[in-house]
Order: C-alpha cells, then structure tokens, then sequence
C-alpha cells in the first residue's frame, strides 16, 4: 500500500506539529517505509530547531545573522521538497539525516 498522504503529512508538521506528528507516525503506522520517513522528519525539525536556536544567540554577535537566515530558508525548503515529492510518489530524503537514517 502506498502511504503518501501519511508521508505528505508528516513533512508538512514541520510548520504545525514538527515533532508531534512524526512521532505518532513512528509510533502507529506498520509500513517501514513510512516509519523511515517519520524518523527523518523528526531528526530534521529537531536538528534545524537546535541550529536555529543557536544562530538566533549568536545573531547578537551579528556572526548568527547568516546563520539563522540560511537556517530558516532550509526549515521551509525541504519539508515543501518533501511533501512534493511525496505527493508524486517519489522517494525523498533529508540532507545529511537521510543517510544517517536510511
């Protein structure tokens, strides 16, 4: 069964629920295929929030400016890359997690 609604879903969180839904799609869903991308989204919106957090600290020191900009653009970037790709049947994985993961 294809679950691309269900992976569609979980890489648009990032901009309502970037760590509940992965979550429970980890939890519920049986297709491995699936799980993997939950585990991705989740490890990306963890990451891209701690590479936030700490580009907005250091953005008074004016060096965290370019960060959080480049940070930000890449937080919105890929889960629309994903949830197109999703939506198209095609595979997709997150830059550097992906590899990790998978």
């Amino acid at each position: 069964m294809d679950y691309r609604g269900v992976k569609a879903i979980t890489h648009a969180s990032a901009f309502f629920a970037p760590f509940l839904v992965p979550i429970i799609v980890w939890l519920l869903m049986a297709d491995r295929e699936a799980k993997n991308m939950a585990l991705q989204a989740l490890l990306f919106h963890l990451f891209m929030g701690i590479l936030i957090s700490i580009s907005w600290a250091l953005s008074f020191l004016i060096i965290g400016i370019p960060f959080l900009i480049i940070f930000g653009l890449m937080a919105i970037y890929y889960p629309v890359k994903g949830i197109l790709y999703s939506l198209q049947g095609r595979p997709f994985h997150y830059p550097i997690i992906g590899s990790l993961v998978g």
